[in-house]
């Protein structure tokens, strides 16, 4: 019997759950048969320290085509290298260490080349700590944080990208504003169910967002840095609930917080290596268990993809979790449709389609929100005659 959409979330869920094979490359692709109406799918699984979201999306313009013609292969006359011996590897790592006074004497020219540069990045970072740290005080205790297994559930639900953007023109924001006010109300959906009252600052969301300069999508490696958005869960009307989420996101812009990360990532290009790596160390000491999920919002391609001559239906995203992040949520648009990727603890949510659902309808309920405004909108423009 071809499979549906069920079938292949569990296959994901199935995929997702193994560790990578340390002894290959960090990354696998699996060709999955037999979906319904001749359908089929490629599984794509990158470990993060390869690729950002951002540069993550750009491998799609590699593997796929823009039209159903292939593209001409492209000509690769590089040899293939011998495997490294063990000897040798261990080599390599004694020439690495013993070159690190010279890396660190070049970081020092560059740092008395451009001391203002130096001063200026450092200073900032001491700054964006110093704002990141009161948004790190405790969230409310709720099911949706706790201890996590290794095995995963994965599910998704679909939205209009037009949907979207006829909320975000008639109710302001901006798109993430939308999908992330959506997804709010999917996760008071799901702790009502649960028969916990939504309150304030019981979910607080890591919400990435890339520090690449513009141009340098197709640069593999990690460019983001992130920034801690409490979701108004507690707030049942969806207009309010928007309003809620756009004054957050844009107190947190007026903040600079995300400049947390994005110093930690530039730093390395003025300071010594220890001054470095004594600042990754300090930001990872920051209570981060206590984030309550994760919410990656990444545009994809907006015209449709081919894979040798077949239209790319649909692209689903997925985000991993860990420590105590017992759900994650990526959201992926692609030719005019996003796509809300939900990743869940197997133990921990049984219920992981009342999230789902629950997106949905705050979508569905925004919609009606913004239609009800533009109605309204319309009565105060007619003349005062016609409304009698």
């Amino acid at each position: 019997m071809p499979g549906g959409d069920e079938q292949l979330a569990e296959l994901m869920a199935g995929v997702m759950s193994q560790r990578l094979d340390r002894d290959h490359p960090l990354w696998e692709y699996w060709v999955v048969e037999g979906l319904a109406q001749g359908r089929w799918a490629l599984i794509s699984k990158v470990h993060h320290c390869l690729v950002d979201g951002v540069s993550g999306t750009d491998l799609y313009r590699v593997i796929f085509d823009f039209s159903p013609e292939p593209s001409p292969p492209i000509t690769d006359d590089r040899g293939v290298g011998a495997e490294p011996t063990a000897l040798e590897l261990v080599a390599q790592a004694a020439l690495d260490n013993a070159m690190l006074p010279a890396r660190d004497a070049l970081a020092l020219s560059s740092a008395v080349a451009n001391p203002g540069a130096a001063i200026r990045q450092a200073t900032d970072t001491a700054r964006a700590m110093a704002r990141l740290a009161p948004a790190l005080r405790p969230a409310t205790g709720s099911s949706l944080s706790g201890p996590i297994g290794r095995q995963r559930r994965y599910t998704w639900t679909r939205a209009s990208l037009d949907d979207i953007k006829k909320i975000k023109r008639e109710l302001g924001g901006t798109v993430n504003d939308v999908v992330l006010a959506a997804i709010t109300g999917g996760f008071r959906a799901l702790l009502l169910a649960r028969g916990e009252q939504p309150g304030p600052h019981m979910v607080r969301s890591l919400v990435p967002v890339s520090v690449r300069a513009q141009g340098d999508e197709s640069v593999y490696g990690n460019q983001v840095s992130a920034v801690l958005a409490d979701l108004p869960v507690h707030i049942a009307d969806p207009e309010e609930r928007l309003a809620a989420v756009r004054t957050e996101l844009e107190d947190l812009k007026a903040s600079k917080e995300h400049m947390a990360g994005e110093a930690l990532v530039a730093i390395g290009g003025y300071t010594l290596y220890p001054l470095a790596s004594w600042w990754v160390r300090l930001a990872l000491s920051l209570p981060l268990q206590d984030i309550t999920t994760v919410t990656t919002n990444v545009p994809g391609p907006g015209q449709p993809l081919y894979g040798m001559g077949r239209r790319l239906l649909e692209i689903i995203p997925y985000v991993p979790i860990a420590t105590t992040v017992r759900t994650g949520i990526s959201i992926f648009s692609y030719n005019g449709n996003v796509t809300f990727g939900i990743t869940g603890d197997f133990a921990a949510n049984p219920d992981l389609d009342v999230l789902a659902q629950g997106i949905e309808q705050g979508v569905s309920e925004l919609l009606v929100a913004a239609r009800r405004h533009r109605r309204r909108a319309a009565a105060k423009r007619q003349p005062a005659a016609q409304r009698r």
